[in-house]
């Protein structure tokens, strides 16, 4: 029962503005639902909130000023109602905890990755006037969130179709450019029967997909030993599911085993996998510490491909390391080539503080950076462009997200393959459509529903 209901008062509302991956959207759900369990309900935005939440990413080098910078247009919200109680949470609130109120002494509280589960019962004590609660950090790293009840996230039902279900967190790997560790700890993986149980009380709710989410995703491994292939091998046999998804995938973790497990899970299993590569030299991964090196990538992909030929494949690319020549960068201009990604995350290295990459010397000048990435952007665009021809004509089933967010009256949705798909007609967020493609470019394709399909 909301407090509006309960006690015949409006009741308070919270807003929570959310940057960086899939699992910092699913930890905004998992705070959604812990505050509505305590009575508050949804505002549309800052203005008519009285509990105000930035869910942080710190991962881009200009992320903490992202965050400082909506703190400063937040200010005067604060100034003009000063019981708005204001709060930073995720990777950032991890990372700078008390450094947080240095800068913006008009932060009520700061709560890391995995305390989330004091979130609720601080934002009360703030909301009933307790100064003594004003300014607490928590960035103790429990595992509050991995373990949160899976029933009581709010989920959008009449939205996307698909749902994200963390199943591993943290990170064990300690790769020289990454803050990950720091800011969401060690690994701990969840029990498979609860994994399952939430996903079965999805598809009850009429969820069509599921993306499993991790870190290190494929490292996933539960008490009984039960691994990332098990779990999808056990999901594809759940009847409702139509569509499985996991990300984000470390080349070290992409076992036989674990393939084996894909080509059994298939057709459920979606026909792409994100699997980042970050360097195409042996010595650029070598020094970031990455635990392979290129034929060892390549020969994964071959794997892949053997046994799921139709597979496409995504990666991340760094541009730019500390040690990176030309010829480093060549090579991974040739490896791009060579697989034929279908799509590449490409970011011009930022040195993050607290990583052992700010040790392996000078950073690079950023026209270096940047020329690079243009370069690889461009090769990238032109083998998506190419690749994407080959769909024209063919029939594919999309599953729809919602409104085209640059033509009102058409509808976009993915592909298994993960291929954006635009398209007019009638239709509604969480169906499948057969859409019959007629155009494509670099980025996604184009086509009308098929009709009688």
């Amino acid at each position: 029962m909301s407090g509006e209901a309960s006690t015949g008062r409006r009741a308070d509302r919270y807003y929570i503005e959310t940057w960086g991956c899939q699992m910092n959207v699913l930890d905004a759900d998992k705070m959604a639902g812990a505050l509505e369990r305590h009575g508050y309900v949804r505002a549309d935005g800052t203005i008519d909130a009285d509990v105000v939440i930035l869910n942080t990413c710190s991962i881009r080098e200009k992320a903490k000023d992202k965050v400082f910078s909506e703190l400063g247009r937040l200010k005067p919200v604060k100034d003009l109602r000063p019981d708005v109680v204001l709060g930073v949470c995720g990777c950032v609130a991890q990372q700078e905890g008390e450094e947080i109120f240095a800068r913006a002494p008009y932060v009520d509280f700061v709560v890391g990755t995995r305390a989330t589960g004091s979130l609720p019962i601080l934002v009360d004590r703030l909301r009933a006037g307790d100064e003594t609660a004003r300014h607490t950090v928590d960035i103790e790293l429990r595992n509050d969130s991995i373990h949160f009840p899976f029933d009581q996230i709010r989920r959008e039902v009449t939205g996307l179709g698909k749902a994200f279900v963390t199943i591993i967190e943290g990170c064990n790997h300690r790769c020289t450019f990454c803050i990950v560790p720091q800011t969401r700890g060690s690994e701990i993986s969840r029990d498979m029967d609860e994994v399952l149980d939430e996903v079965r009380a999805l598809a009850a709710k009429g969820f069509r997909e599921v993306e499993f989410l991790g870190q290190t995703v494929n490292a996933y491994r539960d008490a009984r030993g039960r691994t990332l292939g098990d779990l999808l091998v056990a999901t594809s046999a759940q009847d409702g599911i139509e569509r499985i998804r996991f990300t984000t995938s470390h080349p070290a973790q992409m076992t036989d085993a674990l393939m084996d497990a894909m080509a059994a899970a298939r057709p459920k299993l979606c026909s792409y996998l994100h699997l980042p590569v970050q360097s195409g030299s042996s010595d650029v991964l070598r020094a970031m510490r990455r635990g392979y090196h290129r034929e060892a990538y390549l020969a994964k992909i071959a794997g892949l491909r053997e046994r799921i030929p139709e597979l496409s494949f995504g990666t991340d690319i760094i541009v730019g390391f500390p040690t990176e020549t030309e010829a480093d960068f060549q090579e991974t201009l040739t490896l791009v080539q060579e697989v034929g990604f279908d799509t590449v995350y490409s970011f011009a290295y930022s040195a993050r503080p607290g990583t052992a990459a700010l040790g392996l010397g000078p950073d690079l000048p950023d026209d270096v950076k940047f020329e690079r990435l243009a370069r690889l952007n461009e090769i990238q665009k032109d083998i998506q462009a190419r690749r994407n021809q080959s769909w024209i004509g063919r029939d594919v089933e999309v599953l729809v997200e919602g409104p085209n967010r640059r033509n009102a009256r058409e509808w976009t949705g993915r592909t298994s393959e993960a291929r954006w798909v635009h398209f007019p007609g009638e239709s509604a967020p969480g169906r499948v459509e057969k859409v019959r493609v007629a155009q494509v470019s670099a980025f996604s394709l184009r086509g009308e529903i098929v009709v009688g399909a």
